[in-house]
Order: C-alpha cells, then structure tokens, then sequence
C-alpha cells in the first residue's frame, strides 16, 4: 500500500504507467485498488493476487476488504485494474465494483490490462475503446520515468523484488563465517561480564549490541552503507538480542525511511537463515512507514520462514493485511522506554543502601507514644487495641512515592 502520492490519473495511459512503480514491481494476475481524492490524486493503493481458476469465494472476499479499507480511510472515488485475462479478472473486478457502488463510492475507472492492451469496463465508445483493445506501454509513459526518477525503481515482477532482500548469489559460506565468528565474539563478551560478577551477563553485550546498531543507523542517515558482510553478520547477531532489536525499533524515526530501508536491506541480505528474524521485522516496518506494502510482506515472510513463531512480524503481518496507512506505523516506544522497560530491578541489599530510613518527625513519635500507651492500657483492661482509620491511610501514604519513602 503506498501512501499519498501527488499523481493526477488523469489517463488510463498515465495510470498503467505508474501503478508498477507504485507497488514495487509489475503486477500480472492481480486486481489492484487505487483511492483517490480530490481531482483524482491517488491517495491509497493496494493490490490483491488472483489465482487460477476463478475463486468465487474469494472474490467475495476481495469485494469487502477492499470497500472496507476505502470506507475506514473515508475515501469516496476509486480506480479499479484487473491484470490477466478475462475469465479471471472480469468477475472480480464486477463484484468489486458493485460493493463499492453499493456502499456510496464512485467507481472513476475500471480498467483490465493484458498482454500490452487495455480495456475500459465503463467505456463503450468503439472509437475510443476498441473491442480488441488499446497498445500501451508503461514503461516509455513519462509518468513512470518520473516515478524512477523519484527513487520509485519497478521491478519485472514480484519475484525480482523478493530477489533485492535475499543474499548475493555465492555468499552463503562466507555469511556462515562471518556468523560464526560473530557468534564466538559475542560469546567471548558474556564470558567476561559473567568473569567479573556482573548480575545479568547479558547486559554488557545489549549495551555493546545498542551501541554498534545505534552506530550503523547514524551512519546511514549520513548516506554512507555498510558493505563488509562480517560487519553485517555482526549486527544480525546482536539484533537477535530483542532488547537490542526494541532499540532500533524505537528510533525508526520516518524522516529516514528510505536511509532505514537500505539499513535493514543490507543487514538482513547478510544474515544467516537463524538471524533473519530480527532485520526482517525491521525492515518490514520501516517499508510500511515508506508505504511499500509489497516489500513489507516479503520481509514479512523471510521472517516467518526463518521462525514461525516470531510475534514482531506477526504484529505487523497484521497491520500490512489489513491494509492499515503509514501514517499508522508509529515507533513502539521512546528509546528511554525501552530501555526502563527491561531495566533489571536493584536487588534488596542494593535498595537498602539506596534509599535511606529516615528519623520519624515529632508528631509521629508522639503519635506511637500514644498508641503504645493505648495498647498497654488496653492489654491490662482485657481489650484488643485497634488502629483507627486515619492511622492506617497514613501508614499507606508513608509507603508511597512522594512522602518521603520510595519504592524501587
């Protein structure tokens, strides 16, 4: 899904042209889904694939997340385009267009697209949409030279974007190398922090780990890269540290989108299968941030592939799914929360020394006088003493932070 673009679709040419651009790749078999507003800019695009053979189940399913997700972005045009063939993509884009329609949302255009030929379902004009169809050629339309322009690059297809986030051909001995000795590097740390007695010896290796990723982001927002594959092995390890991992997560400011991106593009093409998790999750976040949808789910999935299990790409998995806007990929927490969320609470010994027992005031003296006095007295008349109301809410405030006592 990509986020707001100031495009005009002001032509089925210019919008064929810009759509591969949009998504990442060149779509086939696909029904894609631009909101517009106002004069016809695309504010929204997301894309669905379409098996073979026709499934009507889901296109039904199609029809109502799509109405859905323009409804909830309260967008009221959309521009529908069917890639394949007729028998696939015309009963879709149908039921589409009728629950849109149905639900108060103008329908712009509806447009198939095959084999270099476009056909417009709300044209029936032969002299302007021929039965055989209109030749188009997106990739000469100056709309989608623009696009390249921009940074927009468009993919053959979706398996060629796939390719961009794997490992370069031939590097997988040296990644497992470099992993290894990663490994040992970062083992040889907590042998040390566990040598000199420290509580958690895990902690001095998250600090190194915050440090050295830290690092890696101000380099790229510098515009410099990381190509050495043992420092990219390197930080896919430390990643796998989630209190390193939550860090970065907290400092994937928007503002560097792009430059976060090829951060996580490089760290992950040189990680090993066991350390993909972690930059792939990252990256997925900050493409849905950039409003690349399509690059998200792929890192999405190399997560997935790599640990079934991993919640952070399941979280955002469903964020992607339900098409929800950039806007909505905000940062977790601060870098600060994150960092009190797993602070290791100070042991018995250590609040003793850090929080000072002070001397009762006066009033308080006076006040226990009294009550040991009451509870003599009662202890020789037969009677059980009791503290009164206001006493006890006084011991609660004494306990409380602010008066005097803290709790750590």
């Amino acid at each position: 899904m990509s986020s707001k673009v100031q495009l005009r679709a002001a032509s089925p040419d210019a919008v064929l042209a810009v759509v591969p651009h949009m998504l990442g790749f060149y779509p086939s078999q696909s029904l894609v889904v631009l909101g517009l507003g106002e004069q016809h800019r695309v504010m929204v695009t997301f894309r669905y694939d379409l098996p073979e053979p026709y499934d009507c189940e889901l296109a039904t399913d199609i029809a109502q997340h799509a109405e859905y997700v323009l409804r909830r972005e309260r967008i009221g045009s959309a521009l529908l385009v069917g890639y394949g063939s007729e028998e696939l993509v015309l009963p879709v884009l149908a039921q589409t267009a009728a629950k849109l329609g149905n639900h108060g949302i103008q329908l712009a255009e509806a447009l198939r697209a095959e084999g270099g030929r476009y056909w417009s379902l709300l044209c029936n004009d032969p002299s302007c949409c021929p039965p055989e169809g209109r030749p188009y050629d997106p990739g000469s339309h100056p709309a989608a030279a623009a696009m390249a322009q921009a940074g927009l690059a468009a993919q053959p297809d979706r398996e060629a974007l796939a390719r961009t986030i794997q490992r370069p051909a031939g590097t997988s001995d040296t990644i497992a190398r470099a992993t290894q000795q990663a490994r040992l590097r970062l083992t040889r740390i907590t042998d040390a922090s566990q040598a000199a007695g420290d509580r958690d010896p895990k902690l001095r290796a998250t600090r190194i780990g915050r440090k050295e990723v830290q690092r890696a982001i101000r380099r790229y927002r510098c515009g410099d890269s990381i190509r050495s594959i043992g420092h990219r092995a390197w930080l896919a390890v430390l990643l796998s540290d989630i209190r390193v991992r939550d860090d970065a997560w907290a400092r994937m400011d928007p503002a560097h989108r792009d430059e976060h991106c090829r951060l996580w593009t490089d760290i992950l093409r040189g990680a090993a299968t066991d350390y993909t998790p972690a930059p792939a999750a990252l990256l997925a976040f900050t493409a849905w941030q950039a409003g690349n949808g399509a690059l998200a789910a792929l890192a999405i999935d190399r997560a997935l592939a790599a640990d079934p299990g991993y919640s952070m790409a399941h979280l955002l998995g469903s964020a992607i799914q339900a098409a929800l806007p950039p806007a909505a990929a905000r940062m977790p927490m601060t870098p600060a929360a994150v960092a009190a969320s797993y602070a290791e609470p100070p042991s018995r010994s250590e609040r003793s020394r850090r929080v000072p027992r002070r001397r009762p005031s006066r009033a308080a003296r006076k006040a226990a006088s009294a009550s040991e006095s009451g509870g003599a007295a009662g202890r020789r008349s037969g009677r059980r003493s009791t503290a009164t109301p206001q006493r006890a809410d006084r011991r609660r405030d004494d306990s409380a932070p602010g008066s005097g006592a803290s709790r750590r």
